[in-house]
């Protein structure tokens, strides 16, 4: 048996006729850069997530960096976020002059550890921005608490977290914005790019929905310096119709990683774990074990495919060598990063492939 890191194919299959229609319409209207399709699902979106206004972008990376521009964060001042993510997180921070503050993970979650965050602000703080990695919630009460306190904004990383739950309420609800994914190996992603702003302040729309148009309240009349990042109306269609989808598709995901849960509860493998005060929606399924890249190539050879979630921390990165970190500055992180694994989960993936993974992992002998 075969069976794929990631079945998106499968996914399109599964809901073709709708995504046909979606992007027939949205050509017999040719609304190709916003317009109605974006408009709505910007609508369905805020809905979904529980906040007043959701601005629509051309990648999360985009969104992320108006979120920097929306709290006037330039040159000179800092940032804190997690060296354990993807690298748009800190893009974001530099693209706007700032400068990104690591903060060691939690080993349990490899979210940002909140008891090491108020040791890292400095007078240049000017925000917090922590990811809710692989699809759990960070630790948001402590996080919060000395943001309140310290008189710092929260910006949430939700880019792999459409519908997680801290403590029963929706993850893109506690920060002052909060960015989403739609890379179209996200949870709910687009055929392409396509990142959103979630928020409830109507201020912070308003000057988001310029941005993302070359800084432009009006057509041809520019307030400030602005980006080409509109989001295109075929993203906001075809999201329109994987929103519907999308909590059967977690469901789905949950279930599976239960199951992971169960089939490889025996092995040596440090297995995922979902905090009692989170719901996770399993954007990946990420295990730990320090032969990884053994058990990767073991994996291969059997036909299961895997990925590296992430391979080498950000404060390693040639990109930011100038920010002055090195090895062992961060450990947690940096082991997280040489032994982390993730492991195929897909809604369309079969009881029979999750078995099928369990057992080749249980077939590994060079623990």
């Amino acid at each position: 048996m075969k069976v794929p890191y990631f079945d998106l194919p499968g996914n399109i299959r599964s809901i073709r006729p709708e995504l046909d229609a979606a992007i027939s319409r949205t050509l017999d209207s040719c609304a190709f850069c916003l317009g109605p399709e974006v408009a709505q699902f910007e609508h369905d979106f805020a809905a979904f997530v529980g906040t007043r206004h959701c601005v629509g972008f051309n990648s999360g990376t985009s969104a992320l960096h108006v979120a920097m521009r929306l709290l006037d964060i330039g040159p000179g001042d800092e940032v804190i976020t997690t060296p354990f993510t993807f690298v748009a997180t800190s893009w974001a921070i530099a693209y706007v002059g700032a400068r990104p503050v690591y903060v060691d993970i939690d080993e349990k979650t490899m979210n940002l550890d909140p008891s090491l965050l108020e040791r890292a602000i400095t007078p240049r703080t000017k925000a917090v921005m922590p990811v809710h990695l692989y699809g759990h919630p960070f630790d948001v009460d402590p996080i919060l608490e000395i943001c309140a306190r310290r008189g710092l904004p929260m910006v949430e990383d939700a880019a792999q977290a459409h519908g997680s739950r801290y403590k029963g309420r929706s993850v893109g609800t506690f920060g002052v914005l909060s960015g989403f994914s739609f890379y179209p190996a996200k949870n709910l992603g687009a055929c392409g790019e396509g990142g959103a702003l979630a928020m409830d302040s109507a201020e912070h729309a308003r000057r988001a929905g310029a941005l993302r148009e070359h800084g432009a309240s009006n057509r041809y009349y520019h307030d400030e310096v602005g980006y080409n990042y509109r989001m295109e109306g075929i993203q906001g269609a075809v999201l329109r119709v994987k929103l519907a989808h999308l909590a059967a598709w977690t469901a789905a995901r949950r279930r599976i990683a239960h199951r992971y849960h169960e089939l490889l509860a025996q092995t040596p493998l440090v297995l995922p774990i979902e905090a009692p005060n989170a719901e996770s929606v399993y954007h990946l399924y990420v295990v730990r074990h320090p032969r990884r890249d053994k058990l990767r190539d073991h994996l291969l050879a059997r036909g299961v495919g895997t990925a590296l979630h992430y391979p080498l921390p950000l404060h390693l990165q040639k990109c930011f060598a100038g920010l002055g970190y090195g090895s062992g500055d961060f450990p947690i992180a940096e082991r997280a990063a040489r032994d982390c694994l993730s492991l195929p989960i897909y809604p369309e993936m079969s009881d029979s492939q999750t078995e099928y993974v369990a057992a080749a992992i249980g077939e590994f002998k060079d623990w």
